[in-house]
């Protein structure tokens, strides 16, 4: 596959990249052999391989899913600008 000059300089607009009209032909050759390197990557046979999310295989730590309210109530209500009963105090916004 390959693309125009035309393509190469929509692609530079969508991606916010100024492109001065002399550097489109490079620009537009660069486009061509990355599409190139995609479609011998397609050409690849994966059938049967596992997807990965890392090179070495391992297990992520996980840890018990427990819920706690982290026991700091009083010491972050000491940062709040208002506090009443145990809760931050905003101002009214609607009426």
């Amino acid at each position: 596959m390959s693309i125009d000059t035309k393509t190469a300089a929509r692609v530079a607009k969508l991606a916010r990249i100024k492109v001065n009209e002399a550097d489109l032909p490079a620009l537009t050759q660069e486009f061509t052999n990355i599409l190139g390197f995609i479609e011998q990557l397609n050409e690849v046979d994966v059938d049967g391989i596992q997807p990965m999310t890392s090179v070495t295989p391992q297990r992520l730590f996980r840890r018990e899913d427990v819920v706690n309210d982290g026991s700091q109530q009083k010491a972050i209500l000491n940062n709040a600008p208002d506090a009443r009963e145990g809760f931050f105090a905003v101002p009214m916004v609607v009426e």
